[in-house]
């Protein structure tokens, strides 16, 4: 099952804000993320990991329902790569 915003929202709440404060909070955590990220920075969250806007150059594609190739367009990606920190309690909790 996936972790939802309301999930996290809920969770904050929990540990002791309001439901607007949690609200809140969130929201705008999340709007700094993707504000840098838009903006071409990564965001680096110390013990969590690391978010990177990587560049995918023009290439050729195929369409999987007719086998018709195309080129796809230049693009941006976002990519995440976990921090050791939290690799090791992933791998401890086994």
């Amino acid at each position: 099952m996936a972790l939802t915003k309301n999930d996290i929202v809920t969770k904050v709440h929990e540990m002791g804000f309001t439901k607007k404060k949690s609200t809140d909070v969130i929201e705008s955590l999340l709007e700094i993320i993707k504000s840098e990220l838009e903006d071409g920075e990564d965001v680096l969250i110390s013990g969590f990991g690391k978010f990177c806007v990587k560049e995918k150059k023009k290439r050729r594609g195929r369409n999987p329902a007719t086998g018709e190739e195309l080129i796809l367009r230049k693009r941006k990606v976002v990519t995440f790569k976990c921090s050791g920190k939290l690799r090791q309690k992933i791998n401890n909790s086994e």
